[in-house]
């Protein structure tokens, strides 16, 4: 059984991967933030968009990310029943207005309001699934690394993360072959089990995955001081990209729109669009 990637470096030849890892961080941040700090449905529908273009100009294919686009299909259908149910009064509370489309049960009535508040919710999600995935997918560990430590973060910092980004698939291949040896021991996993019966059989691969995590960061510490990491206040890169006018310019349009969503954001004094004002 091959080991399925979910979250790791995609190499490609696409704009999205030519740019620094620098300019790919900013582009998280910006719309990480903005995404955050805005209800604007207006500026979310137009991050939205924004999101799927730069996805597009990736190159990366939906089959390379299926697992993960699945379980952000579960995630925002679970989240978008259960704020219903916790809070169905959020809604016409927030807009200042409440039109009943029908009544469901006791004290839940399913308003207009409240649907467009759990619409942007969902949206905030989707919005950031593809720049997250943009942002693990495009961007090599080292080379990010040394595009942080070019912007004047310390070098064992930026050394860290890098390692922490190259871990991710580290730990998915561990995982699958202590799933593999599992099921070679007799423990059932896969789509044919039942669903609790395949939850406790994965658990038991939870505390051999720990170890083996323990065991490769005890390795890897041990390297590094045998290797006098940290005894020096810099250091050179061997993946080191320059920044190019597309990077200056693609870092100057998420300025731009960062300021200018906020504007919008915060016109009327409240970060809120109401449309039924």
């Amino acid at each position: 059984m091959a080991a399925k990637k979910v979250l790791n470096y995609i190499p490609k030849e696409s704009f999205i991967h030519s740019l620094s890892g620098t300019t790919k961080l900013i582009i998280f941040l910006s719309f990480s933030f903005l995404c955050g700090l805005s209800f604007d449905t207006r500026v979310l529908l137009f991050l939205l968009f924004l999101s799927f273009v730069g996805f597009s100009l990736s190159k990366i294919k939906l089959s390379e990310i299926r697992l993960m686009s699945t379980f952000l299909v579960v995630f925002i259908v679970m989240n978008f029943i259960l704020l219903f149910l916790f809070n169905p009064e959020y809604g016409p509370n927030l807009y200042g207005s409440r039109m009943v489309l029908f009544h469901l049960a006791g004290k839940y009535d399913v308003t207009l309001e409240q649907l467009f508040y759990q619409f942007n919710v969902s949206l905030k999600y989707i919005i950031g699934f593809p720049i997250a995935i943009l942002f693990i997918s495009t961007t090599n560990p080292s080379e990010f690394a040394s595009s942080l430590s070019q912007i004047g973060v310390p070098y064992r910092v930026s050394y860290s993360v890098s390692l922490a980004l190259r871990y991710i698939p580290d730990i998915q291949k561990d995982y699958h072959e202590i799933a593999q040896s599992q099921e070679a021991r007799g423990v059932a996993l896969g789509k044919d089990v039942k669903l609790m019966d395949n939850l406790k059989n994965s658990a038991k691969i939870l505390l051999p995955l720990v170890l083996t995590s323990l065991n490769r960061i005890d390795e890897i510490s041990n390297s590094m001081q045998l290797r006098s990491f940290g005894k020096m206040k810099n250091r050179t890169w061997y993946m080191q990209k320059k920044m190019t006018v597309a990077d200056y310019c693609v870092i100057a349009f998420c300025v731009i729109l960062f300021v200018v969503g906020l504007i919008i954001t915060n016109q009327g004094g409240s970060n809120v669009y109401n449309p039924f004002a």
